[in-house]
């Protein structure tokens, strides 16, 4: 459906649909706040199924790595004195190890989530202990990438709005490919008047 600029499509609806879910879920099950699991959703919930399940994987081992690094990190506290400074110096540490060692598994869209539950369960900032928080968040992300799984294999795309969509797609590639091009030539115009050689 499309109203001037404005459109109302499938995903649209499918993100709607996982969003709600999760909130009946949770609220049925009387599970603590639903803010992760409903994100995960949301942003697992991609064109078509594939999509859904690889950015869903890349997400929840982003989540274990990033409760692994932050676990260490917070039992790291027994070993400095209360209220010192140490985290300033070693999150700092334990962000670069985490990216690391994602990029080195090739997880490279899942560092954002690790990052972040690497912050959530380090810094403490709930009041559940590190561990049943690192636990949770990792479990609520499986729920809501769960969900958009299932909502994406269920309700399949109309083969229109599928050619649609690659035509769209291929339209976006077109246009990065002139940029990409276009830089290019800026950098080699800029190096030629340097006088680099290739």
């Amino acid at each position: 459906m499309k109203l001037g600029r404005f459109r109302l499509g499938m995903r649209t609806i499918k993100t709607a649909l996982a969003v709600f879910i999760v909130l009946v879920l949770f609220q049925w099950t009387n599970r603590s706040t639903p803010i992760i699991a409903a994100l995960s959703a949301v942003f697992a919930l991609r064109q078509d199924l594939t999509r859904s399940v690889s950015f869903s994987k890349s997400k929840i081992l982003g989540n274990v790595i990033g409760a692994f690094f932050g676990l260490v990190l917070s039992s790291l506290g027994m070993f400095f004195p209360e209220n010192s400074n140490w985290v300033i110096f070693c999150l700092p540490i334990f962000v670069i190890l985490t990216i690391v060692f994602s990029d080195g598994i090739g997880n490279n869209m899942g560092i954002v989530s690790a990052i972040s539950t690497l912050l959530l369960v380090s810094l403490g900032l709930f009041e559940e202990p590190n561990f049943l928080y690192a636990v949770n968040r990792v479990l609520d992300t499986f729920i809501g990438t769960t969900i958009a799984i299932t909502i994406n294999a269920a309700i399949k795309p109309n083969p229109k709005l599928k050619k649609r969509a690659i035509v769209e797609d291929l339209k976006n590639l077109k246009q990065k490919e002139n940029e990409l091009e276009k830089l290019k030539e800026k950098v080699e115009a800029e190096l030629k008047e340097t006088g680099y050689q290739k």
